[in-house]
């Protein structure tokens, strides 16, 4: 099937066509023209035309379309679910959580948008303020710029333009080339839901042409990026004067106290380590456990990493696809080599055939290997001995990367001890670092990335504030 380009509520051509494959069988599933340099040009210019219609329009109007959106994602829900599975090789049962969630992530939106409001601020509390009234307000950026991954195409995006309607600014959105087609027929709701023309427009093509003219495009006010830290700071040095959040990387830890149901957290390890076949930057990766505790555990985890289903993620029944293309089971295939000359072992799994990859166990990891150190960003995780819960809780905090880390304890003294020596932007207690709530801050600290998203916090990101102070007559 073939696809087009949205620009100022029209569907436009460009340059040449990029072909979307099924990931699993490598069939196409469409075809879309890649955006050449005007198309860029002529997107920025449409969303900068439209950003003053989205900042006068009435909240409840923008609340309105928000809450449409919603529905009409739930009326489509099994289209946009199959869509996901065959583009990004998600398993189908996850595809469906996903467009779940998106669909909570419009509702929250719109019930976020008709609450926008700024405060009032005592300037009196000073003596220069004495006979001064004073409040601010929350005003949209105006043209947002959402550069989007491939691992979550509804459900990321969401997070993105949602807020950014919400809070009255218009969009270019450039989804991952890999996965554009959610993006897409995300577009022709939200038109169907009643956006204004130009207010969301939406580009496709690499991030070394694309992502580099939207970044650097000074009518860009603000850039939403998710991805990699490398692109991360390469966008922190060529955006300019605006505003940028940025969702980087991860090396998730977990940490187990002795005091854990260790057959359940086994359980919720596996589901979080192979999730998406852990192409999740909170995919659980390195799991730290207790020497009394530590080969129980691993037995368990074993157990519950050989009971996941491999397969075509469109069989109701399988739990891992295939990786995102074959160049990335490639290099996963090539780290997990790596860490066993340097004497890991593979307990289970460590086994690829075309982009699929199985998920793998692996012990005896030393710090520096690249399976510990650096996001794997696939299914593999790697269980750590260690002597006790201080020293594990070092161990995990022992990475540049800050985003989530979890604890499995029922011990409340451990749960602050962990609070208080884990510097990441979420500390989840007795579930893996893969939790998120959609309304939540969401976010990492260190080198995991810049700002917050969760439909309120990222409103706040997409907004500038303005002071206004009256002197009383």
């Amino acid at each position: 099937m073939e696809y087009r380009l949205f620009i100022d509520g029209r569907w436009v051509e460009g340059g040449p066509h990029l072909e979307v494959k099924n990931k699993y069988t490598g069939a196409g599933v469409g075809t879309l023209p890649t955006a050449r340099r005007e198309e860029v040009d002529a997107a920025i210019a449409a969303a900068e035309r439209a950003a003053p219609i989205m900042a006068d329009l009435p909240a409840y109007q923008r609340g309105d379309i928000l809450t449409r959106a919603s529905a009409l994602i739930r009326e489509q829900r099994e289209d946009l679910a199959r869509t996901i599975a065959a583009e990004a090789g998600k398993a189908l049962k996850y595809a469906r959580i996903e467009v779940d969630r998106a669909i909570n992530t419009f509702a929250i939106a719109g019930e976020e948008a008709r609450r926008i409001h700024g405060e009032t601020v005592p300037l009196d509390a000073v003596p220069a303020g004495e006979g001064y009234f004073g409040f601010y307000l929350r005003r949209p950026v105006g043209v947002v710029a959402a550069i989007t991954p491939f691992n979550f195409p509804l459900n990321l995006v969401a997070h993105k333009v949602a807020p950014a309607i919400a809070a009255g600014n218009s969009l270019v959105l450039k989804p991952a080339s890999t996965t554009p087609l959610t993006s897409v027929k995300l577009c022709k709701i939200l038109t169907q839901a009643g956006l204004p023309a130009g207010a969301i427009n939406l580009v496709v093509g690499p991030g070394g042409t694309v992502g580099e003219w939207l970044v650097s495009d000074p009518r860009v006010a603000k850039v939403t990026f998710t991805g990699s830290p490398t692109v991360g700071k390469h966008i922190t040095e060529i955006a300019g004067i605006k505003k940028v959040t940025l969702e980087l990387g991860n090396t998730s830890p977990v940490v187990i106290a002795p005091d854990a149901d260790l057959e359940f957290v086994a359980k919720r390890c596996a589901i979080g380590a192979y999730y998406n076949s852990g192409q999740v930057c909170l995919s659980v990766q390195r799991i730290y456990s207790q020497q009394p505790i530590y080969e129980p555990f691993t037995e368990q985890f074993v157990k519950a990493s050989e009971a996941m289903v491999v397969g075509d993620p469109l069989d109701e029944h399988v739990d891992v696809g295939p990786m995102i293309d074959m160049r990335e089971a490639e290099r996963i295939e090539g780290w997990v080599h790596e860490a066993q000359s340097g004497g890991a072992k593979v307990l289970t799994g460590g086994k690829r055939q075309g982009a699929v990859y199985w998920p793998t166990v692996l012990t005896d990891v030393q710090p520096e290997m690249k399976i510990v150190a650096q996001e794997a960003f696939a299914p593999v995780a790697s269980v750590i001995a260690c002597d006790d819960f201080e020293e594990a809780l070092r161990q995990a905090d022992a990475t540049p990367y800050g985003l989530q880390v979890s604890v499995f304890t029922r011990d409340i003294n451990r749960v602050f001890q962990a609070i208080r020596r884990l510097n990441f932007g979420g500390v989840i207690i007795n579930d893996t670092p893969v939790f998120r709530a959609d309304h939540m801050p969401y976010g990492g600290n260190r080198q995991s990335g810049l700002g917050r998203e969760g439909v309120r916090f990222a409103i706040e990101e997409m907004t500038n504030i303005q002071m206004v102070a009256i002197r009383l007559q």
